[in-house]
């Protein structure tokens, strides 16, 4: 018996006695609790989660619609990068600005050829301002996961109308059935001797634009 059958046969076990009209979960759980704290404005929100990205230590851009693909063209040079991972559904425009060469997210990609790639530019599903947390959910203009896991620079584009003041309202808007990952700052682990160690889970340079 493998362990997901021990698991599941225990949660049987324990909901043997339910009757089958039972409240719902959804419906049993009370949700009474806060759902943000406070009332901020759409510029507070975003200033919020400016504030807590870079308290995880992303390095934080702000810049309009106009000036996006400046900025990620901008960001591009700064850090060298001869090539960049591109999802399928990434907005062109984005990258009118470089003749960064650009690799397509690829099926057959080996991890080996993922670590090659010097940046990797992606959208974003949802931003938490009040965790500093950046939701990927595995949409075309962001990709497969490993692609934001492998290669060491990580450009996430975040927009205004994206952004939430917190986790509830970031739930309404994912679905659970997708490949969500949460991202709260660059890789980082102090497993080891409390040595805060970068880059051992995903990227060591995570650098998001806020776009107003």
């Amino acid at each position: 018996m493998s362990s997901r059958e021990r698991i599941l046969g225990r949660v049987r076990r324990a909901l043997a006695d339910v009757p089958k009209d039972d409240t719902p979960y959804e419906r049993a759980v009370a949700r009474e609790y806060l759902r943000e704290h406070g009332r901020r404005t759409v510029a507070e929100t975003m200033d919020l989660l400016a504030e807590n990205l870079a308290d995880y230590r992303a390095i934080v851009h702000r810049t309009d619609a106009a000036g996006l693909a400046g900025t990620v063209a901008g960001l591009l040079s700064a850090r060298g990068a001869s090539s960049v991972l591109v999802p399928p559904g990434l907005d062109e425009a984005w990258l009118a600005r470089t003749g960064v060469t650009r690799i397509a997210d690829r099926a057959e990609s080996t991890p080996h050829e993922l670590d090659r790639v010097d940046s990797v530019v992606t959208a974003c599903a949802v931003a938490v301002a009040e965790t500093g947390t950046i939701v990927l959910d595995g949409s075309p203009d962001q990709g497969r996961r490993r692609i934001t896991l492998v290669p060491d620079h990580h450009i996430c584009v975040v927009r205004a109308a994206q952004v939430v003041p917190s986790v509830p309202y970031a739930l309404e808007r994912l679905d659970p059935a997708r490949p969500l990952t949460w991202i709260s700052g660059p890789s980082a682990t102090s497993d080891i001797e409390l040595d805060r160690v970068e880059g051992v889970h995903g990227p060591r340079t995570l650098e998001v634009v806020l776009v107003d």
